[in-house]
Parts: structure tokens; C-alpha cells; sequence
């Protein structure tokens, strides 16, 4: 008597299942499409603005600049030989190799960011360079904003083909490991009929799952790259590139540090001032932390859309407010 209800609730929770991944694939849709729509827009900048003059030379110099192909080939020697040097982890050596990727992807992304910005804006300055380029119809603040446009378009080249290695060595690596534990990898797809008389296809490639974990990975660190060279923007308005690195480096440490010390400190009277700092710090510093899926490789699981969504909207909304400082701060700066 109790086998209807329980068919009655497995076919509940089958359907409650199929009808979240399917919700899951659209929420991915549109942030892929709109992620898309984002990068044609980068690039198509270039060709209908002053502004895109500004971005399109500062690209250029951005990928012409010895310190690209440095960081490209460190990057992919890198992951090469995290490729084939195991980690000892038992058994993890593939959530190791994500992790290490996607750390080595962010810290070269990063570097490539910050160089550019001090050289395209800071020793523009010094060389009286910006002057020179401010005398034609173009104001300070076309100026700002194409810089740190083409700036961003050289991340985004630099990682097209960093990323497609960094992807095909996944799915070399998973199959890699497999064989090494004696495990067999699914290399087929299988279809789920349901009720409806719909049919949705289910990766069950073991191959494929890592591959498509790391995508999100990919956007959080455009997102936080994006961050820390708006940041670095602001910076080389002032400062040369020696000190930008300084102040950089101490921002995204104490930008990632920030929640553990706002965590570790609650509630406790003796860390009163540690608590009030690490606030300070927490208020003003961005939340890099957000940015990181470390987590999510952990539990071998993809990023939830809706975590996407929200850390795309703070990334954006920080780049503007920084933006608007290095108006401010670029606005009276003396370039004669």
C-alpha cells in the first residue's frame, strides 16, 4: 500500500530535479549571453568613439609590450607542468590543478593589468606625453576612460588563449588522473524522459564536468582583474608605477584578508581595535573574497548563477565609483 506514494514522490523529486537544471541552463544562457554582449561591446568601442581611439592605442601597447608574451608564456608553462607534477593530495590532484590554474590565471592577469596602467598612464604623465594628447579635441575624462578600456582589452586577449589552454589541459588532466586510479571516464551522453514527454540532455561526461566548473571561475576573475585595475587607474594618476605595485599588492591581500579578520574579531573585546580596522579596511577595500571560487572546487560543484549575477553587479558598480575617483584626482593634475 505505501509503493504508490512512494513512486508518487520519487517522480516528484525527479521532476523537481529536471526542472532546476532547466532553470539552472537558462540563468547560465543569460549570463553567458550577456557576458557575450559585454565583450562585443569592449571591442566595438573602438571604432565610434574618441574614446575608443584612446582604447584601441592602449591595447595595442598593452599586447605589443614585452611583459604580455612574458606573462603568457609563464602562464602556460605554469599549467603545463601542474599538468604532470602531482600535487601528493590523495586523490585530489585535479581540484588541486583548478585551483592552482585559476591562482595562476588571476596573479598573471593581474600583474599584465597593473604594468599596463602605470605605463600607459603614469609615465605618460611623467614624459608629458598626456599633455601632448589632451591639446587635440579629447577631455580628461575621454581620456581616463579610454585608457582603462583598452586596458581591460588587454586582458581580455591575454586570456583568450591562456584560457584555452588552461581548458584543454583540464580535460586532459581529468582523464589523465582517471587512468592513473584504474577509474574509467563516461565518454557518452545519456537522455532522461520525462513525464511530459520532453527529453533534456545530462552530461555525464566526467571529462566535461571539470571544464565546465572552471567557466565561471574564468568571468569571477575578469570580474576582480577588472577591480584591481580600476583601482590601479586611480593610483597611476598620481603615483608612479613602483609605488602602484606597492599599494596594489598590500590592496588585494588586505582585500581578500578582510572578511576572516571582520570574522575572527566579532564579538571579542579584546580585538575592539583589530574589529574596527578590519571594518574600515571592509568598507573601503573591495571585497576581493567574493571574487574567489575556491569553494566551489572543493565540493566539486558550479557556481550558483545567482552568486554570478550578484558579484558581476558589485564588480561593476566598485569599477564606476573608482572611475569616478580617478576623474576627481585626474581632473586638477598638473601635466606641464
Amino acid at each position: 500500500m505505501n509503493i504508490i506514494p512512494l513512486q508518487i514522490s520519487l517522480l516528484a523529486q525527479e521532476v523537481s530535479e529536471i526542472e532546476t537544471l532547466q532553470s539552472g541552463q537558462a540563468s547560465y544562457g543569460w549570463i553567458t549571453g550577456i557576458s557575450i554582449a559585454a565583450l562585443i561591446l569592449l571591442f566595438a568601442i573602438n571604432r565610434f568613439t574618441k574614446i575608443g581611439v584612446i582604447a584601441r592605442a592602449t591595447s595595442k601597447e598593452s599586447v605589443r609590450q614585452p611583459m604580455f608574451f612574458s606573462l603568457l608564456a609563464v602562464a602556460i608553462l605554469v599549467m603545463l607542468l601542474n599538468t604532470w607534477i602531482p600535487f601528493f593530495s590523495l586523490g585530489d590532484d585535479t581540484k588541486m590543478f583548478l585551483d592552482c590554474g585559476l591562482a595562476t590565471i588571476l596573479i598573471c592577469s593581474m600583474l599584465l593589468a597593473i604594468w599596463t596602467s602605470s605605463m600607459s598612464i603614469a609615465d605618460e604623465i611623467e614624459g608629458k606625453t598626456a599633455m601632448t594628447l589632451l591639446s587635440k579635441p579629447i577631455n580628461r575624462r575621454q581620456f581616463i576612460i579610454g585608457k582603462y578600456l583598452g586596458l581591460l582589452q588587454g586582458v581580455v586577449i591575454f586570456l583568450i588563449p591562456v584560457v584555452i589552454v588552461f581548458v584543454c589541459l583540464t580535460y586532459y588532466k581529468v582523464g589523465y588522473d582517471m587512468k592513473e586510479s584504474g577509474k574509467q571516464a563516461v565518454e557518452y551522453f545519456n537522455w532522461i524522459d520525462t513525464s511530459n514527454g520532453m527529453q533534456y540532455l545530462w552530461f555525464q561526461a566526467d571529462r566535461i564536468a571539470p571544464v565546465l566548473q572552471v567557466l565561471p571561475g574564468i568571468l569571477l576573475i575578469f570580474l576582480e582583474v577588472a577591480v584591481l585595475a580600476a583601482i590601479s587607474v586611480v593610483v597611476s594618476t598620481r603615483l608612479p608605477m613602483v609605488v602602484n605595485f606597492s599599494v596594489m599588492f598590500s590592496i588585494f591581500v588586505f582585500g581578500h584578508l578582510t572578511p576572516v579578520l571582520v570574522a575572527s574579531s566579532e564579538g571579542r573585546q579584546e580585538l575592539e581595535f583589530v574589529s574596527f580596522v578590519a571594518r574600515l579596511f571592509a568598507t573601503v577595500l573591495p571585497q576581493l573574497d567574493a571574487f574567489n571560487m575556491s569553494a566551489s572546487i572543493a565540493t566539486g560543484s558550479m557556481v550558483p548563477p545567482d552568486y554570478l549575477g550578484f558579484a558581476a553587479l558589485y564588480g561593476v558598480a566598485y569599477c564606476v565609483a573608482a572611475i569616478l575617483l580617478a576623474f576627481i584626482l585626474f581632473e586638477d593634475r598638473d601635466l606641464a
